[in-house]
């Protein structure tokens, strides 16, 4: 796959990188905690809470790829729209839509990585 020139372009890769609903469910999880904790710090105006939010997103993403989904987290090629697909993946699971961005975009084999 060449280097996607946009987040539309990108999309599909980042859904393939999710194929296993273990994986997706970590990343929901994720990506509550990061919502909860950001609420936690508004709330109790405790800005030193902010520093969980990395932590409790990224460590459930980065261990649902290394040890279910077994590749390498989109945050390392393309940091800004993986940040962007983990909430639009999160929208989607709320509304019940992921599966079928899973069955759309996850026909076919494995995209490699988007970098050069």
């Amino acid at each position: 796959m060449a280097k996607p020139h946009s987040y539309r372009e990108f999309w599909p890769f980042y859904v393939r990188e999710h194929m296993k609903s273990t994986t997706r469910m970590l990343h929901f999880i994720g990506t509550t905690g990061v919502i909860v904790i950001a609420a936690a710090a508004i709330v109790t105006r405790n800005a030193w809470l902010l520093l969980a939010m990395p932590l409790c997103g990224y460590g459930f993403a980065w261990a649902s790829h290394a040890l279910i989904e077994r590749n390498k987290p989109a945050t390392f090629s393309h940091p800004f729209w993986s940040l962007m697909g983990d909430f639009h993946m999160y929208g989607l699971m709320l509304t019940g839509r992921m599966a079928a961005e899973v069955t759309h975009h996850g026909t076919g084999p494995r995209l490699a990585d988007p970098t050069p």
